[in-house]
């Protein structure tokens, strides 16, 4: 689960909010899902909590998704990629774009 991680920029396949791009800003690998700024929006209903002086009513919040719904969108070329893998001369496993073969 390594083609998605958090700051990446996302692309949305599927649901609602297809075509729309965010910021991934958690990823749950057990779960295979991801968080994406803006993306998947619920309304949750709160109750009032007299400790905390918390207003109570109804929040806007983003829901998980899945990450076969999404696909990243690479820097250098601006289009949204598969990920591959390359071992650099040093030995370390790095990201790179499909589709410009440049390091993501």
């Amino acid at each position: 689960m390594a083609n998605i991680k958090k700051n990446d920029i996302v692309k949305i396949l599927v649901g609602r909010d297809n075509g729309k791009t965010g910021k991934v800003l958690t990823v749950f690998p057990k779960k295979m899902k991801a968080l994406v700024q803006g993306i998947n929006m619920v309304k949750k209903h709160s109750r009032r909590q007299a400790s905390d002086q918390q207003q109570g009513g109804i929040v806007h919040k983003e829901s998980p998704i899945n990450v076969s719904n999404l696909m990243i969108i690479c820097q250098k070329c601006s289009r949204p990629t598969r990920i591959g893998f390359n071992k650099l001369s040093d030995g370390t496993k790095v990201r790179i774009c499909k589709k410009c073969k440049e390091i993501i």
